[in-house]
C-alpha cells in the first residue's frame, strides 16, 4: 500500500439529496406530472423513472420530447417552483438521516450536498439540516457536466479540500453511484426508484438508520 497516510481515515461525506436523505422524488415526479398536464400531455410513472438522478436539463430535454412546448430554461424554472413550493411546507428527511447528519457534525467530519436540483431546492435543504453538517453545496447549476459524469463529487472534495478516496459518497441512483464511483469513491446505496446494481465499491443498506458514522469510517479503512 502506498499513499495510504491520507486515506485511512474518514476526511468527508458527499451526500445526494433527492431520495437519499430526503423524500422529494415524489415531488419532482409530481411536478412533471403538473407541467405536463398543463399542455394537455400523458406523463406516466415510467416516465418519471427515466429522470431520477439525472440532470435538471436531461430532464427538462426529455419532457421536451414528450411534447412539453417550452424551452429547457422555462420547464426547469416551472418544476423548481413547484417543488420549492412543497418544501415550503416542511423538509421531508427520510428515517435516520438528521441523526447521522448530526453524528457526523459532532464528530468533525464535513458533509457535503451533492445534487441535481438546482440552488434554490438544494440551499433550502442545506440550511434545514442539523447545525454545522454541510460546509459545501455542489448543485446541479454550479456544474458544467452534471452525474453521472465525476464532475459534482470531484467539485465537492475539492472544496472540502480533501482527496476523494477518502471519502465516503453515499447516493440511490444508478447515475449518482456512477458519477462517485468514477470520481474514486467508495458508495454507500440506500433503497431508491431506480436501485443499481451490485458491483465492486458499492455497499448497499436496508436505510439510513442502519449507517453510523463507524460503519462510513470502516469503508475508508476497508479500502485502505
Amino acid at each position: 500500500m502506498t499513499n495510504t497516510g491520507n486515506q485511512d481515515h474518514l476526511r468527508a461525506v458527499l451526500w445526494d439529496m433527492d431520495g437519499t436523505l430526503v423524500d422529494t422524488e415524489p415531488y419532482w415526479m409530481a411536478a412533471q406530472q403538473e407541467l405536463a398536464r398543463l399542455h394537455g400531455l400523458e406523463w406516466t410513472a415510467q416516465d418519471a423513472r427515466s429522470t431520477v438522478g439525472q440532470a435538471m436539463p436531461v430532464s427538462a430535454a426529455i419532457l421536451q420530447e414528450h411534447g412539453v412546448p417550452l424551452s429547457v430554461e422555462e420547464i426547469i424554472n416551472g418544476l423548481l417552483e413547484l417543488v420549492v413550493k412543497k418544501l415550503e411546507e416542511g423538509i421531508p428527511w427520510l428515517p435516520g438521516a438528521e441523526r447521522i447528519l448530526a453524528d457526523l457534525a459532532a464528530a468533525h467530519i464535513p458533509s457535503a450536498l451533492v445534487t441535481m436540483a438546482f440552488s434554490p431546492v438544494a440551499a433550502r435543504v442545506a440550511s434545514s439540516a442539523p447545525l454545522g453538517t454541510f460546509h459545501a453545496v455542489v448543485a446541479g447549476d454550479s456544474v458544467q457536466q452534471g452525474k453521472p459524469h465525476p464532475a459534482p463529487y470531484l467539485t465537492a472534495a475539492e472544496l472540502l479540500g480533501v482527496q476523494p478516496s477518502s471519502c465516503v459518497a453515499v447516493e440511490d441512483s444508478v447515475s449518482g453511484t456512477t458519477s462517485a464511483q468514477a470520481a474514486g469513491m467508495q458508495v454507500v446505496v440506500v433503497p431508491g426508484v431506480v436501485q443499481p446494481d451490485p458491483s465492486p465499491g458499492r455497499h448497499f443498506v436496508p436505510s439510513l438508520e442502519t449507517v453510523t458514522v463507524e460503519s462510513l469510517q470502516n469503508l475508508i479503512q476497508l479500502e485502505s
